[in-house]
């Protein structure tokens, strides 16, 4: 991508059941010109997922090609063979159109992307109110095995560590009030009334 096509880009990053989608697609029912950008990943769809709306499907030996075809802007392998990055093609797509790109990315990837788009990215951490907080939200949800929560749990501690390298920390202790907060923040930062 060369610079000259560069459009904005505002990041939303925070550990597992921080409320980063939730609050991402509230901006995204508020805000026209904004538009999400869809990860790719390795694994397989969930129930409901669809390819292309809610991940790239890419599978495992297609994100390794993508790898080797520096066919990605940001990438992390998250899990063992459990990868997740952002398609330079998904970017330029959107920026194409005279959009601005919206992520809903982890931690990791949030810092990788901030560090690839420096000024022109907003980049957001999502904080929860506590890590029981975080966990009680994790298990509310009853989706994760046990197995999946501990791994998250103990994921989740690690990104908090990484929370002051984001240009802004957004603590979500109450939902509506950290939707209006992150409102303000990224249509000032959009340079919107």
């Amino acid at each position: 991508m060369r610079s000259d096509e560069q459009g904005k880009c505002v990041i939303f990053s925070a550990p597992s059941g921080a409320g980063k989608t939730t609050i991402v697609h509230y901006l995204l029912s508020r805000l026209s010109g904004l538009e999400f950008s869809v990860s790719a990943c390795s694994r397989e769809p969930r129930v409901n997922e669809v390819h292309g709306k809610d991940y790239y499907f890419l599978g495992l030996e297609g994100f390794r090609k993508k790898i080797a075809e520096q066919a990605f802007v940001e990438w992390e392998e998250v899990y063992t063979d459990n990868y997740y990055g952002t398609l330079k093609s998904e970017i330029e797509r959107i920026w194409s159109q005279g959009n601005s790109v919206i992520f809903d990315v982890d931690v990791v990837g949030g810092l990788n992307l901030k560090k690839k788009f420096g000024d022109a990215a907003l980049a957001v951490f999502v904080q929860p109110p506590s890590i029981d907080v975080l966990e009680k939200r994790l298990r509310g949800r009853s989706t994760e095995s046990e197995d999946k929560i501990r791994q998250r749990m103990e994921k989740a501690a690690n990104e908090l560590s990484y929370a002051d390298r984001f240009d802004v920390l957004l603590v979500n202790d109450d939902l509506d009030a950290a939707c209006q907060k992150a409102l303000i923040l990224v249509t000032e930062f959009l340079g919107r009334r």
